[in-house]
């Protein structure tokens, strides 16, 4: 380990690797995700969150969902977290985010910019949350549960007719699961994941990559399932404000997901609500909807094959995505490590963003 890689120096537990017989044949991103670990046990904490039950041709699996954290381990650094893999069939999220921490991993034996950053900021990545459902190549996870429509709490507002959200039957997609329930093993992991290691920050933001919906690439920001303002709608217009000015030519539509539906049971919505009975922390979880769309419409062929839907199927539409969403996700570790200079704090400032907001998105 070189000088530079100090700042991100971190012990971790050995790891029982999923057996190749799986990952070969259909989850090839565990592989991936458990050669990084291996290959950089000494820059990464790992934790497995939650161990999930595969039943694959007469084979018995247990699929770990994996969380990798480096940098400062002072409590009073702000957090970003990265999440993907909700939905199983939405696997370039997953994918995105292992070429991404990838290339952050190799940059700590040189970069003395990232290592200096890293000094006052944590990164905490969840890339893979639902195996399972990505090795049966579904939304859902086993279960036949829609993990983003699964937290128990009902839109107020009405919702956008089964995409919402409903109990009617786990054949059919969007399914929340059976009312009074517990949550689902791999949502339970996620929400325990986000109050230890987001909760505790001063400011914490959460990227959340998913595919499939519309033309343009999206980020969204609660409310999921009402319409009313977000609370901390100052500092997300602050950070949008920041994003705007230093990435004028940028091609994301920035909105709160009521824009485009309404649904039960978001997980973030559910996250965001716990977060506001705690003092002096913001928590801020965006969710990067990858436009698919567009990747059917260069090329008409993805339709008859359902993973086509939701990802791009020709390499260099592939490699283009990966390029396209950097200058995102390197935005984010600059904005989170420098948060105290663009947070409004001051009664001036703070009213100078909400009218933003206000008129932007709640006008």
């Amino acid at each position: 380990m070189t000088e530079l890689g100090q700042a991100a120096k971190l012990s971790s537990e050995p790891i029982q690797r999923v057996h190749p017989s799986l990952t070969d044949r259909c989850l090839p991103e565990m592989a991936l995700l458990e050669e990084l670990i291996c290959e950089h046990a000494k820059q990464l904490k790992v934790r497995t969150l939650a161990l999930i039950e595969h039943q694959s041709d007469s084979q018995h699996h247990q699929l770990p969902i994996y969380s990798l954290q480096f940098g400062s381990d002072n409590p009073d650094a702000p957090t970003l977290a990265f999440v993907g893999g909700v939905h199983g069939v939405e696997r370039i999220g997953t994918r995105l985010l292992l070429t991404f921490l990838s290339s952050l991993l190799k940059r700590l034996t040189w970069d003395r910019g990232l290592n200096y950053e890293l000094q006052h900021l944590r990164l905490v990545f969840c890339p893979l949350l639902n195996p399972s459902g990505m090795a049966l190549g579904q939304r859902s996870n086993p279960q036949g549960v829609d993990l983003m429509r699964n937290a128990p709490h009902n839109a107020s507002d009405k919702t956008t007719w089964m995409v919402g959200g409903h109990r009617l039957s786990k054949r059919l997609p969007w399914y929340r699961g059976e009312e009074k329930k517990p949550m689902e093993t791999e949502a339970l992991a996620l929400c325990d994941w986000v109050h230890e290691e987001l909760f505790n920050s001063p400011l914490s933001i959460v990227l959340d990559c998913h595919s499939g919906f519309g033309l343009r690439d999206r980020i969204w920001f609660p409310m999921a399932g009402s319409r009313e303002p977000l609370q901390h709608r100052a500092e997300l217009a602050a950070l949008v404000h920041l994003f705007e000015t230093s990435n004028p030519h940028h091609n994301y539509i920035i909105e709160p997901q009521h824009h485009s539906y309404l649904t039960h049971g978001d997980l973030w919505d559910y996250l965001y609500h716990q977060s506001l009975s705690l003092e002096a922390t913001v928590f801020l979880p965006l969710t990067l909807e990858m436009g698919s769309w567009r990747w059917v419409k260069k090329n008409p062929r993805q339709l008859i094959s359902f993973m086509g839907l939701f990802n791009p199927l020709v390499p260099h539409r592939e490699k283009r995505t990966m390029r396209r969403h950097l200058l995102l996700l390197e935005f984010l570790i600059r904005s989170c490590c420098a948060y105290e200079t663009w947070l409004p704090v001051s009664p001036m400032s703070r009213l100078r963003y909400e009218l933003e907001a206000k008129q932007r998105w709640y006008g």
